[in-house]
């Protein structure tokens, strides 16, 4: 086998990375609705009710289905609960809602074991049925962890046979927070280890010849989630496997922030065919899941007839790992900076110093200084106009070419060229020189000389409807020529809702920055939306970067989506700590309803804040409890004394910064 042959099967992880087509998975029935093969992309949430409250899980599911979800997952923590599914579901049949159920299972085989025999699909944690999370490192031998599966597989093949007895379908779901310690010292706290959990499961039912089964691969962490979810799809090819999968961050958290991270990752993966049912978790009611669900969905359902791409020659790059492609540093791009953002000013004529308020720079008149925000801009286009003000000194202008060109002060600000015109002029910034490009001029010869060019930034863009995986083309010929350049990722968008440019923008150039492409950001294009487009754009790019985790400018809220087994209402809790931290600069909390998964999806947190019991919380440090059964009137002060005490607390005066103009 030669070494491109072998790469190729060692990193295939869809069907084209340059023509969209689906994943083919096999068809697996939840009730009446099947999910994978042909079939769309399914519609999932979760409830938030106490599910002993008949009433009220019965009023939320219909809630849910009326706002399109087509499959409704229920806890059921203890056997109580599993048995109450029954008059759940006979309630909703009665008054006319057909809708597949979904038991959810953690750590209780014997409930899991009733609900199938109720409902049409019970979803199962491969970290917590058989296991319990310790955070234990234990050495285990090849003949110990074998036993350890085996005695999994004694406790887990019960269930297997109940499904196939009863026709219910199975959802295998890792979290990466709750790997059990028998995997984590294995495999450590990595994709290949979430994959690896799933994969025991899969090959224990298999073994006993069913085969109605989902995977899912969640994490909060978008890179995590889309390297499990891709190493997932490569171990299946590897073993013959084709089972549908189920896609989802968990713990996005709520508002804005909730919907880019999603979209991150859920976009990343449906890009390249990867997902037959979506569930978006928000800390929110979950009615308000399935609409950004589907209108991540709906971007899929005519895609196929994109315009071709010039083909991959190979995997050049490894899929399952973050790894920044090297650019040579110029000017404040590459190199080990941070990706620039892009305020593009080039449609409007700046008249006052506080239309710059937007992308994060405030004047002060009394002082004659600017104020500069974490969120700032780092350079604005203003295309054929200029400032009636000096530009503040931390914010850089980039100009039309022949506008630049006619500049008496030509430092003010750096030239944008196409092509061409780049290639024709004998008139050039010897510092930095911004071209626009796109795929054609890569693949014409047209760029020679402006390889590795060490003034010269290139400014991607794309018209194709299928625009991630053209501009990713363009990043893959890149690295397999050498090429250093820095490049700064462009899209337009038009006539967009607030909601459909978050979802679409956090999945086109969110996929790239998680594989560690990109040296800036910029959006351009009018969008409808009441809102201020220059600060929703502005802020919306920083909430992709901070969503790829290549640029943090902001407090970051680890916080899961309610459910039944919350113990306190995460909608109030988590306003009120972001209330008291949002100018914690680069701190991650982690808010969590139960122990379920707190705990180990915290790890990836500074701190946690977790419900323990009615009315009490505990409190951690990373993974580390430092306080138990606080009573919640008082868990949030006890919080920030923690932040107090670790030397990471700031008081929250406006989040500005001076600077002279």
């Amino acid at each position: 086998m030669n070494a491109k042959i072998m790469r190729d099967s060692v990193f295939k992880y869809c069907s084209n990375l340059t023509e969209y087509t689906r994943f083919k998975t096999r068809e697996v029935k939840i009730g009446d609705i099947p999910l994978g093969g042909n079939n769309p992309i399914r519609i999932q949430s979760m409830t938030t009710t106490d599910t002993m409250n008949t009433k009220a899980t019965v009023e939320q599911t219909i809630k849910m289905v009326e706002s399109g979800c087509e499959f409704v997952r229920i806890t059921a923590p203890s056997i109580k609960e599993a048995k109450n599914l029954e008059v759940i579901k006979k309630e909703l049949r009665k008054r006319g809602y057909a809708v597949p159920l979904i038991a959810d299972i953690h750590f209780t085989p014997n409930a899991a074991e009733y609900a199938a025999r109720v409902v049409e699909k019970v979803r199962v944690n491969p970290g917590n049925y058989a296991d319990k999370k310790k955070f234990e490192q234990i050495e285990y031998t090849d003949l110990e962890y074998n036993a350890e599966v085996e005695r999994i597989r004694n406790k887990f093949s019960p269930l297997v046979k109940i499904c196939k007895e009863y026709g219910t379908a199975m959802r295998i779901g890792t979290n990466h927070g709750s790997l059990s310690d028998r995997v984590m010292s294995r495999y450590g706290d990595t994709p290949l280890g979430m994959v690896e959990s799933a994969l025991e499961f899969v090959r224990i039912c298999e073994d006993l010849n069913y085969y109605d089964i989902v995977l899912s691969m969640k994490a909060s962490n978008p890179q995590i989630m889309v390297q499990a979810y891709r190493l997932l799809v490569n171990k299946m090819l590897h073993e013959s496997m084709n089972y549908p999968i189920h896609l989802g961050v968990t713990e996005a958290g709520d508002g804005e922030d909730g919907r880019i991270k999603s979209a991150l990752g859920i976009g990343a993966l449906l890009e390249d065919g990867i997902g037959d049912t979506i569930r978006v978790s928000l800390t929110e009611d979950p009615e308000f899941e399935a609409p950004v669900a589907i209108q991540l969905a709906d971007r899929y359902k005519t895609r196929a007839v994109h315009k071709k791409i010039f083909p991959a020659g190979s995997y050049v790059k490894n899929p399952f790992v973050y790894e920044k492609r090297q650019a040579t540093e110029t000017g404040s791009f590459g190199g080990e900076n941070v990706p620039k953002v892009i305020a593009d000013f080039s449609s409007v004529s700046v008249k006052d110093y506080s239309d710059l308020e937007t992308i994060g720079y405030k004047y002060s008149s009394a002082l004659d200084k600017w104020n500069m925000s974490d969120m700032s801009a780092d350079y604005i286009y203003l295309g054929a106009n200029d400032l009636p003000f000096e530009i503040p000194q931390a914010l850089k202008a980039i100009y039309d070419f022949n506008f630049w060109s006619q500049l008496e002060n030509k430092a003010n600000g750096f030239p944008y060229f196409n092509v061409n015109e780049f290639i024709d002029s004998q008139e050039k910034s010897f510092l930095l020189n911004f071209v626009a490009i796109n795929i054609d001029d890569v693949f014409s010869g047209k760029l020679k000389n402006l390889f590795n060019n060490d003034t010269v930034i290139f400014v991607l863009e794309t018209d194709n409807e299928h625009g991630m995986a053209e501009q990713r083309r363009v990043f893959l010929y890149l690295l397999e020529n050498g090429i250093r350049n820095s490049v700064i990722i462009k899209r337009n968008y038009e006539g967009l809702s607030s909601d459909e440019f978050r979802l679409y923008s956090a999945t086109d150039i969110g996929s790239l920055l998680i594989d560690g492409f990109g040296e800036g950001v910029w959006i351009s294009g009018i969008l409808n939306t009441p809102l201020n487009q220059f600060e929703l754009i502005n802020r919306t790019l920083f909430g992709i970067l901070q969503a790829a985790r290549v640029r943090i400018s902001k407090t970051e809220y680890i916080a899961c989506p309610s459910c039944g087994r919350t113990l306190f209402d995460l909608v109030e809790v988590t306003n009120k700590i972001r209330n008291r931290t949002e100018h914690l600069k680069g701190v991650k909390i982690g808010i969590m309803g139960c122990i379920v998964n707190g705990p180990g999806e915290m790890a990836d947190a500074d701190y946690g804040y977790v419900g323990s019991g009615v009315g009490k919380i505990t409190l951690y440090r990373g993974k580390e409890i430092v306080a138990r059964s606080i009573n919640s009137e008082n868990a949030v002060e006890e919080l920030i004394g923690l932040i107090k005490e670790d030397g990471k607390w700031v008081e929250n005066e406006e989040n500005f910064d001076n600077f002279s103009s």
